[in-house]
């Protein structure tokens, strides 16, 4: 029997994209809460996992040739689980080109964007003192709606973002998706966006990854004590 994963988590939409996956793909995992709200990511033990003291993380007892092995950043966590277990990744060379760009683009374009989207729209003007910057709002809430432009357009022609399998790309991409009400977005002029994003929630694991520990999801506008934790850099 396979050893328990570790998965280093908070509920987040970094977070359900590992906590998604073990539950997709099947894996035994225990859950190791890193509460982000009291500054957890910044001690020196997670630090050792995660050195860009960012979660999630995983450490994998089962790893390559038998030993243990931990990873962080959550695209190469994604990465990982899929050859491990030959699964959402594609079944061809091509397939797993196509998986690989569309995680790449959820890595450097949506989740940078839509984080700083919900930074400025939400979090920023409840700070003390507040910082209410209408150039910051615009810039994030226009880029978040061109690359769901363009996630549209692509789901115009696939039933899945990169193709008709559903892989590590959906994964990847459904928890930043899942709350673009709070990146002040529509779903009117993107049907096939919403189709995919309804398709997606529906999944059991999707269910199941992003019910892990919901309760500990707060309103950071209303918890003024975690924002130095949150929101400024730590050395």
């Amino acid at each position: 029997m396979q050893s328990p994963i570790d998965l280093y988590f908070w509920p987040t939409p970094n977070g359900w994209k590992v906590s998604i996956a073990l539950e997709e793909m099947g894996l035994p995992y225990t859950c190791q809460l890193v509460d982000l709200t009291k500054g957890e990511q910044f001690a020196p033990e997670f630090l050792e996992i995660s050195p860009n003291n960012r979660m999630p993380a995983i450490t994998d007892p089962d790893g390559p040739d038998g030993a243990p092995i931990s990873i962080f950043e959550s695209g190469a966590i994604l990465q990982y689980l899929a050859r491990k277990t030959g699964r959402f990744c594609g079944r061809t060379e091509r397939e797993r080109i196509a998986v690989d760009q569309w995680l790449m683009w959820q890595m450097g374009g949506l989740g940078p964007m839509a984080g700083q989207a919900h930074h400025f729209l939400k979090y920023a003007p409840a700070m003390d003192p507040p910082n209410d910057l209408p150039y910051a709002k615009d810039r994030y809430r226009s880029e978040v709606a061109r690359l769901y432009g363009v996630l549209d357009r692509q789901l115009a022609r696939t039933e899945y973002v990169a193709g008709d399998f559903y892989s590590i790309a959906d994964i990847s991409i459904w928890g930043w998706a899942s709350l673009w009400e709070g990146q002040q977005q529509t779903l009117d002029d993107k049907p096939n966006f919403k189709r995919w994003l309804d398709t997606v929630s529906e999944r059991p694991g999707v269910k199941a990854g992003r019910a892990l520990n919901a309760d500990k999801r707060v309103d950071l506008r209303e918890r003024k004590d975690a924002h130095a934790h949150m929101f400024r850099t730590k050395t």
